[in-house]
């Protein structure tokens, strides 16, 4: 029987792709959540606290290969931190991270742009934790997934006129072609930073809430608005895209057909063309 792969934040957007294609490649998969949970079958759930570092050891143990998904908008050094020490008590082979696009290039300096943009700097954080540990690592980095991206144009939907951050562009990307490439990478030797992945389609966020809006059956004003700070100066430039990696397929209008189509809230946004 070969080693069980570890996955943190297998519960996750993400990690729902994942799990299910690791352990379709036959292979034995721990997956650590806060809350634990019954184990099925090639799935073992453990109980762990990547912030305390409570039961990160004995979730470790035995996993050769550790996949990180886990982040959320601060502390990611410190669940990184615990988990790299317990990986290397441990002794594993390959610790593979799931970033984002941007990480090293938007400055989070000012309170503005902690509230805003502190993803970025918990991302940057944890990538800088696992690429000193000593151990063999794999970061990949991603643009915004469809999933999120549709929860932010929702709550700006809410608002009788929608204030948009002018000049902000994204490059939604399907979170499935994602998890593909990095089951492919967990495989693999360990290959430090790779090369990104982008959606197929660079979109001005207006332009992503306005195909919302259309698909929804929604009418709203949108109003351009400018956003200060040095963070926000850096998505203006483009820095959270990789249009140089648009290896992703599925498009935002795609994405919102199957979210949004017949029976879904709204009709089927039209398909558009490639920039």
């Amino acid at each position: 029987m070969t080693a069980p792969i570890l996955i943190t934040g297998g519960t996750g957007t993400l990690g729902r792709q994942v799990v299910p294609r690791l352990r379709d490649a036959g292979r034995e998969l721990r997956v650590l959540s806060r809350g634990g949970g019954e184990s099925v079958e090639g799935i073992e759930l453990v109980t762990g606290d990547l912030t305390t570092g409570q039961g990160v050891d004995a979730a470790v143990d035995g996993a050769e290969i550790i996949v990180h998904l886990a982040g959320t908008a601060k502390g990611d050094d410190v669940k990184a931190a615990h988990l790299v020490r317990a990986a290397a008590r441990a002794g594993a082979r390959h610790l593979v991270l799931i970033s984002v696009v941007g990480a090293d290039q938007v400055p989070v300096v000012s309170a503005v742009d902690r509230a805003m943009f502190g993803y970025l700097a918990a991302k940057r954080a944890a990538e800088q934790v696992i690429a000193d540990s000593g151990l063999a690592w794999t970061t990949l980095r991603a643009t915004q997934f469809h999933d999120s991206l549709l929860m932010l144009v929702r709550q700006l939907a809410r608002l009788p006129v929608v204030p948009v951050p002018a000049g902000w562009r994204f490059q939604p990307i399907d979170p499935r072609e994602v998890a593909a490439r990095l089951v492919e990478l967990a495989l693999g030797a360990p290959a430090g930073l790779v090369p990104a992945m982008g959606g197929p389609r660079v979109y001005q966020l207006a332009e992503l809430v306005r195909s919302y809006l259309r698909a929804s059956g929604r009418h709203r004003l949108i109003l351009p608005i400018w956003t200060p700070g040095k963070a926000a100066r850096a998505y203006r430039a483009g820095a959270n895209l990789a249009p140089d990696r648009a290896v992703g397929r599925r498009t935002w209008e795609d994405f919102l057909a199957g979210e949004l189509g017949s029976g879904r809230g709204g009709a089927a946004a039209p398909a558009a063309t490639r920039s």
